[in-house]
């Protein structure tokens, strides 16, 4: 086997592949020269690629319609943004562009659903899936959007006892959805789900409470699976309870007529990621049909709520390392310009794993390093334990004129919310740069900056100093 870092990167995997090239041995990003980003605004970076949402959603999209085509299914499919993955401006804006619907998960969301009607990027017909738990605040925002004109602003419940505040605060009649608490796969700490509510209770709560509103009618019957929407025994076990369960509601409810089966597509996180969406989305809507057809029962609308997979993929951090370290005769480390607790939480919280490519220097030989972050926290690296695999990277000196530079790809989802984007960080290390990348209408690349780097005064006023 060759030792160039470009051999080892074409033996081990598929290469190149979708949104991943090497020209003149610096990485292409979605065509995006990163070496002239990086040259244009610096190390530590993000990046957000727009035009990768408005993809994953016609994705999706052209996945279930096909798949209902397919299946001669009666129903229509329409697809949610779980809002919680990413809440940024340039993220709902560009997912809105692509005629979806959304979902919320706390009180605090929905001033920001106010600001896109204000704004004329939602009307009051765009459907507004509401889950969570509910307390006073989320139960008053929620009957706000009813009682204003959101017709389908629909309150998912999660509890026997989110009803009766709904009902005392709408004026008008509303729609609502009932949570369906699914088993947790056998390796959870617990069985049950915490969420919505025990699927031998739904049908006599809906006979002696729903049912005898006079504010209310069920719409939707919702369940989420925690580990996403996989090839295995235990979802599709999941899947046929739920679709029973909404079977036994039909005949009793003729209001009736969606099921929301909630997100979990996956993201690539790693170049020998290999899942069949056309199957699984397939699987899913034949499923459904043929147990409705066993029970005489006409097949629901369906709503997906995919939240990493719609913006997970259009996300990369970019780093330079800044120090070689060898601390033994076995662990060379590569110290970054910053800190894996800052900037990609995940990869210390849950020991999440991410695409990890150097950016240039592919001609040159690789070797098995550790990657170091800059505070003096025992957790702040990335290495074998935390990747899928050993982390090799091009071999690296301090003689070197230019520095080596790496990125994490298809961190689109979730990091600046677990990080306290614009808050107190850790060791105080700053939040990075955030960049913009889209298209203009000739296809050219366009930047902006969305973000400086964070300031140690923000950080200091946060703290009261």
């Amino acid at each position: 086997m060759d030792s160039k870092y470009s051999d080892l990167i074409q033996q081990t995997f598929d290469f190149p592949q979708e949104g991943f090239e090497v020209k003149e041995n610096e990485l292409y990003f979605y065509d995006i020269p990163l070496m002239e980003i990086i040259k244009k605004y610096g190390t530590p970076l993000k990046i957000s690629y727009l035009p990768k949402i408005s993809a994953q959603i016609q994705k999706a999209k052209k996945l279930f319609n096909v798949a209902m085509a397919k299946a001669d299914y009666k129903g229509k499919y329409t697809y949610c943004y779980c809002t919680k993955s990413s809440h940024f401006s340039f993220v709902l804006e560009e997912a809105l562009k692509n005629d979806i619907h959304l979902e919320t998960s706390s009180a605090f969301d929905i001033p920001l659903i106010k600001a896109l009607h204000a704004s004329a990027k939602i009307t009051k017909d765009t459907y507004i899936i509401h889950n969570g738990y509910k307390r006073p605040l989320y139960i008053k925002y929620i009957s706000d959007l009813i009682n204003s004109g959101f017709v389908n602003s629909i309150p998912i419940l999660d509890n026997k006892n989110e009803l009766p505040q709904l009902e005392k605060l709408c004026k008008k009649q509303f729609k609502v959805g009932l949570r369906v608490a699914t088993d947790e796969e056998p390796k959870f700490e617990f069985y049950t789900s915490r969420l919505g509510i025990r699927h031998a209770d739904i049908l006599d709560y809906y006979n002696t409470v729903v049912k005898k509103s006079s504010k209310c009618k069920l719409k939707m019957l919702h369940f989420f699976i925690n580990t996403g929407i996989k090839d295995s025994t235990y979802y599709w076990s999941e899947l046929s309870k739920c679709i029973n369960v909404y079977c036994d509601l039909k005949k009793v409810c003729p209001s009736l007529d969606s099921l929301d089966i909630g997100g979990g597509f996956p993201i690539r996180t790693s170049l020998g990621f290999n899942y069949d969406y056309a199957y699984m989305a397939d699987e899913i809507i034949q499923k459904i049909k043929n147990i409705c057809e066993e029970r005489g029962v006409q097949e629901p609308n369906i709503f997906t709520e995919f939240g990493s997979f719609t913006v997970g993929e259009s996300g990369a951090a970019l780093y330079s390392i800044v120090d070689i370290k060898k601390q033994n005769d076995n662990e060379l480390w590569y110290m970054i310009d910053s800190s894996f607790i800052t900037t990609l939480p995940d990869t210390w919280g849950i020991k999440q794993k991410f695409i990890l490519l150097a950016i240039n220097n592919w001609d040159k030989e690789y070797t098995r390093v550790n990657l170091g972050g800059l505070t003096c926290d025992s957790d702040d690296y990335y290495n074998a334990e935390s990747h899928s695999n050993q982390v090799y990277m091009p071999y690296t000196s301090e003689k070197q004129k230019e520095p080596l530079y790496l990125g994490f790809f298809h961190t689109g989802a979730y990091q600046e919310s677990l990080g306290g984007y614009g808050g107190i960080q850790h060791c105080l290390i700053p939040a990075p740069k955030h960049v913009i990348i889209d298209l203009d209408e000739d296809g050219e690349i366009t930047t902006r900056l969305f973000s400086k780097e964070q300031s140690y005064k923000s950080m200091m006023k946060t703290l009261g100093y």
